[in-house]
C-alpha cells in the first residue's frame, strides 16, 4: 500500500506535477511554512493535514515523497514502539448543577471543543491529538461531585501535565453565570486514569 502511494508521486513528479520546494517555498521560511503544493499532494494520500504539514517541516520541504516516506516510516515505528499506548478524553459533569440532558450534551460538546483548540498550541499536544484521533478519537462522560472537585482533578491533572479545559457557563439557561458544569482532561490513557480512574459514568 506504501509503495503505491509513493510511486503515485513518483509518477506525478515525472509528470512535472510536482514542484521543487526552492519554486514555492523560501528557504528562510521552511522551518515556519509548509509548500502548499506537496501539503495537497500528501493529504491525496490521505496523510492527516496536521501529520502532513509536520512531515514537511521534518523534511524541510525537499518534496512530498521525502515528506511521505519519513511519515510512513514514522507511523510504522510508533506502531511497533507505542503498540500500547492509547490515548482518550475524559468529561467530568458537575452533577451538583443538575443540569438536563441537553444542556450537559452542550457543555460536554463545548469542552471538547475548547481542549481540542486549546491543544493546537503547542506541538506536543497536536501530536497527542493526532494519535488520539488515529486510534479512534476515545471519549468518556464520568460524574464529578461538586465544582470543588472539578477543581481538584484539574489541579491533579495539571500536576501531571495533562491538557484540561475547564467550562464556565455564561448563565443564559438553567445555571448560575460562571458555574463550572464541565472539566475536559486529555492524555495518555494510563496517565488520565490517575486523575479520573475512581469516577463513576455518567
Amino acid at each position: 500500500m506504501v509503495c503505491r502511494l509513493l510511486e503515485a508521486l513518483l509518477s506525478a513528479a515525472q509528470r512535472g506535477e510536482v514542484m521543487e520546494s526552492s519554486e514555492q517555498c523560501p528557504p528562510d521560511s521552511a522551518h515556519q511554512e509548509v509548500n502548499p503544493v506537496f501539503l495537497q499532494q500528501l493529504r491525496e494520500l490521505d496523510i492527516p493535514e496536521e501529520a502532513a504539514r509536520q512531515a514537511l517541516l521534518h523534511t524541510r520541504n525537499v518534496s512530498a515523497e521525502e515528506a511521505a516516506m519519513y511519515y510512513f516510516n514514522k507511523l510504522e515505528n510508533e506502531e511497533e514502539g507505542d503498540e500500547d499506548m492509547m490515548f482518550k478524553m475524559v468529561f467530568v459533569v458537575n452533577m451538583e448543577l443538575s443540569m438536563g440532558v441537553g444542556k450537559v450534551a452542550a457543555q460536554v460538546g463545548h469542552a471538547a471543543v475548547a481542549l481540542y483548540q486549546a491543544m493546537q498550541e503547542k506541538n506536543t499536544w497536536r501530536e497527542m491529538v493526532w494519535k488520539w484521533d488515529h486510534a479512534g478519537a476515545k471519549k468518556i462522560v464520568l460524574q464529578g461531585t461538586n465544582t470543588a472537585h472539578l477543581l481538584e482533578l484539574q489541579a491533579l491533572a495539571m500536576s501531571l501535565s495533562l491538557p484540561t479545559k475547564l467550562i464556565q457557563d455564561a448563565g443564559l439557561t438553567q445555571v448560575e453565570p460562571g458555574s463550572s458544569t464541565v472539566l475536559a482532561i486529555m492524555g495518555e490513557e494510563e496517565m488520565v486514569n490517575n486523575v479520573t480512574g475512581s469516577l463513576k459514568l455518567l
